[in-house]
């Protein structure tokens, strides 16, 4: 593994170890608020109703990212990374800094973007 890969590797992997305390400090206070919700009324439990839908876009968004961050590794433990999956060309270290878990060169991105996709 060149050196480039190895700390982009470093960086994948403490952004899941952020991203997994964080998700799991949120399912803690979750609980916690759910607990207690009871004896309260109905105007704080709509309140804390649009709180929790908001907290569950929150937690599929981050969701999603844990999923392309895994994705990217498994990609550097098969020496695949780094190659756009859509044309097969090197991605541009400079993309893949901004983006450590992108799978499409910019040009397959940008073409992408334009179909709609």
């Amino acid at each position: 593994m060149d050196a480039f890969t190895q700390e982009m590797q470093e960086k994948l992997l403490k952004e899941r170890d952020e991203l997994l305390k964080k998700l799991n400090s949120e399912e803690d206070n979750f609980r916690q608020e759910a607990l207690s919700a009871s004896g309260r009324d109905s105007s704080d439990l709509a309140s804390d109703d649009a709180a929790y839908r908001k907290m569950e876009a929150l937690n599929a968004m981050d969701a999603k990212r844990l999923k392309s961050i895994e994705g990217a590794l498994k990609r550097i433990s098969e020496g695949k990374y780094g190659i756009c999956l859509q044309c097969g060309k090197k991605i541009p270290e400079g993309r893949l800094r901004a983006i450590p878990s992108a799978v499409l060169c910019i040009e397959c991105k940008t073409e992408n973007e334009k179909l709609g996709m």
